[in-house]
């Protein structure tokens, strides 16, 4: 059921996760492809191995080829946690969430995630009653996601109290407050602030040492959009008028922001996910 490469298995201590939802989805056709390519490099570069995972030829793949990576267009399925199983049976092609992915690395042990955003409380909760699987999954994983914060599409004060609840650190690379994804600043505070992949990974080490599960560590974005707040309004009111709810709202979002600000949001997204993925790969080596 699940495949490893051989390199991913040789080096798992300083192994990098990386979702392919992001690359299915996440960008305009094409784009998504040389954005993961682009975080693998990013993860090498910081000296760990990159491992994308997905479900590709009836196994769940952790550490997908070239010519597997290629099959992760719009038509791939969104698979969460609930989903690995059925996606792999059916032999479709699966793109996983954070949260699906992170169910794989707490099977095969894999300590580090990079991704763009987590996923959280979505607005208006509870009407309509949609929280991320992507919280109780990192809840559970011993494993480190760095993100730009919450997806800012979401409620984030509320997600961020929700993965208090949880008893999921989050940790502010060099910020003091979860950054917003497309905005650096203007989230509520985080747990606690690191200065460097070296002092996150020691209070991950800690955590764990101490029973706990996953981190989030909070990187904000190098190029900071803080007028992006209406257009994510108007998006989701037009998700809204057109009966576009679940799994769908985020790729229909990011299209209608990326058409919307005239391709400034897709350059700070395709930024701000190699980024994180460069970090996660600097904690991966210090781990």
């Amino acid at each position: 059921m699940i495949r490893i490469a051989d390199e991913v298995a040789r080096e798992l201590g300083r192994v990098v996760a990386l979702e392919t939802t992001l690359v299915a989805h996440g960008f305009p056709p094409g784009e998504g492809l040389e954005v993961g390519r682009a975080s693998e490099r990013a993860v090498r570069e910081a000296g760990a191995v990159p491992a994308t995972i997905g479900v590709a030829k009836e196994r769940v793949v952790v550490g997908l080829s070239e010519d597997e990576l290629e099959l992760f267009d719009s038509s791939a399925r969104k698979v969460g946690p609930r989903d690995l199983a059925a996606a792999a049976v059916q032999g479709v092609v699966g793109a996983t969430t954070v949260g699906g992915t992170l169910a794989v690395c707490k099977t095969v042990g894999i300590r580090v995630m990079a991704t763009g955003g987590l996923g959280g409380v979505h607005r208006g909760w509870p009407t309509p009653p949609d929280v991320s699987a992507d919280l109780q999954a990192l809840a559970q994983t011993p494993a480190l996601v760095v993100s730009s914060g919450v997806k800012s599409l979401l409620d984030v004060p509320a997600t961020s109290e929700l993965l208090e609840t949880l008893g999921v650190p989050v940790l502010g690379f060099r910020t003091d407050t979860v950054p917003l994804f497309f905005a650096a600043h203007g989230g509520p505070p985080v747990s606690a602030r690191v200065e460097s992949a070296a002092e996150a990974a020691a209070v991950a080490r800690a955590h764990w040492e101490l029973g706990g599960g996953g981190l989030l560590l909070v990187r904000p974005p190098d190029e900071s959009l803080d007028d992006v707040e209406p257009l994510i309004e108007s998006a989701l009111a037009a998700a809204e008028i057109e009966g576009v709810h679940g799994q769908a709202v985020t790729p229909f979002v990011l299209t209608f922001l990326h058409r919307e600000s005239d391709g400034r949001t897709l350059r700070a997204n395709r930024a701000l996910i190699v980024g994180n993925a460069r970090l996660a790969g600097e904690v991966a080596a210090t781990l």
